[in-house]
């Protein structure tokens, strides 16, 4: 029996198996401790691997990171210690790859819970993700990210039922997000976003309902299991050292000088064209752009840790990338507002907390760019842990203005297709672009 290349199902199947292929091929082939603090990362890695008990926060360069992530990587390493170090990073990119498939997985079934019958949106939403290049990229380092990002979406997607259950909702159900969202808080503090979500949909969803007292029983659920599960960790650097978590450690001090090495809130507002043109964080135009810098790492490598830096071809891509990447992002903004109206009128549906996740996330981050004024520190992929909802609202814009077979449906399908097919070329390593030199940019020359 033939396969019907029209069905859904038939696209769904072959999209996920090329973004499976892309990630396995870069496991396989992204050279051995290359990416966002690998080596930092490892060595921590390598400490737990030879004694379980935590260092210090300034022993090395990652050491001041909660440690479920670097367990895990520890446990692996273990596992693999009959073999060499490559095979340890393999299995660990394997295991970051299948929190990033995880973490699909949920955003198509919460479309599918929400939009039962429009199969168009779950394929959209599964795309979106499957061929996010920050996603792509982090599935193949040494990085905590996907794996702090598998466990908001835990936490998000669970709140969100209980509120389909009203209620009904289990006291269980309120404790397995605030497992969820302890164990994010375990691997990044960023999972703080997670717990303060779970705690706000709760306390608006009591409130609304009337049912104050059950409300109140859920949140101290989810507190006291996310506290067990995670808040542990910052409960012992508070008494250990005097501070929850540390910020500019001397031996973070190489950073101090990187530029631009002060923030000012036009920063904030500056989207220049060298966002499109030339997608490098030093660039200096970007370089005063946070949200171009964003843009630009999220849905291209504007670090160069992936793609060769002094390349005419790659800026092209990033060009034709970024300018393409432009329709889902407009997408999901259309989405948030849309998000933004039902959850006035109802509080049911998994809107509030998205919204608030949404919403918690991009306040961490200013919050974090802010006091971290370093190009380093303007990474796309702090912000993996809003894929639920930029797959949930994104498909659903998609879908609508996909519908019907006229011009400008055909039109966004090819835009769509080629933005899918241009992550694919660029961003399976070594598939096209051979990357010689070491990875990241030179910024002692750039100067202030």
């Amino acid at each position: 029996m033939k396969p019907d290349w029209r069905r859904p199902a038939t696209i769904g199947a072959v999209l996920v198996a090329v973004g499976c292929a892309i990630r396995v091929n870069n496991a396989l082939r992204y050279p051995t401790l290359w990416g966002y603090d690998a080596k930092g990362n490892w060595e921590y890695v390598r400490r737990l691997s030879h004694s379980w008990a935590l260092p210090e926060p300034d022993a090395g360069w990652s050491t001041s990171h909660p440690p479920l992530f670097y367990y895990l990587c520890a446990a692996l390493s273990r596992l693999a210690n009959a073999l060499d170090l490559d095979f340890a990073v393999v299995l660990v990119r394997f295991a970051s790859t299948a929190a990033g498939l995880a973490i699909v997985w949920l955003a198509v079934q919460l479309v599918r819970r929400a939009d039962p019958e429009n199969a168009r949106r779950r394929l959209l939403a599964a795309a979106l993700l499957l061929f996010l290049p920050g996603h792509v990229m982090i599935s193949a380092m040494v990085n905590e990210e996907l794996v702090a990002a598998l466990f908001t979406s835990l936490a998000v997607v669970g709140v969100a039922r209980a509120l389909e259950g009203g209620a009904r909702d289990s006291a269980a159900r309120a404790a397995g997000v605030g497992a969820a969202a302890g164990l994010s808080l375990l691997t990044k503090l960023s999972g703080a976003v997670a717990l303060a979500t779970a705690l706000g949909t709760y306390a608006a969803a009591g409130w609304r309902g009337g049912r104050g007292r059950a409300a109140g029983v859920r949140i101290g659920l989810v507190v006291l299991v996310a506290s067990l599960a995670g808040g542990w960790f910052y409960a012992r650097t508070w008494v250990r050292h005097g501070y929850v978590y540390p910020h500019a450690l001397p031996v973070h001090e190489v950073m101090f000088s990187m530029p631009p090495g002060e923030r000012r809130p036009y920063d904030y507002v500056n989207l220049p064209l060298a966002t499109f043109r030339d997608p490098q964080v030093l660039n200096p135009a970007l370089l005063r752009s946070v949200w171009g810098s964003t843009h630009a790492t999220l849905w291209f490598d504007g670090h160069r840790f992936f793609l060769p830096a002094k390349s005419d071809e790659v800026r092209r891509l990033g060009t034709l990338i970024l300018v393409l990447a432009l329709l889902p992002s407009v997408a999901f903004g259309v989405g948030l507002l849309r998000g933004l109206r039902r959850a006035v009128l109802s509080p049911r549906g998994p809107d509030l907390p998205l919204l608030l996740l949404v919403a918690f996330t991009l306040a961490g981050y200013v919050l974090f760019t802010w006091r971290n004024p370093w190009f380093a520190t303007l990474k796309g992929t702090y912000l993996l842990g809003l894929c639920v909802p930029f797959a949930f609202y994104a498909s659903e814009v998609l879908a609508d203005w996909t519908r019907g077979r006229g011009v400008r449906a055909a039109a966004l399908w090819l835009a769509l297709g080629l933005l899918a097919a241009s992550v694919t070329l660029g961003f399976s390593y070594g598939l096209v672009f051979d990357k010689r030199e070491a990875p990241g940019l030179v910024w002692q020359a750039t100067g202030r």
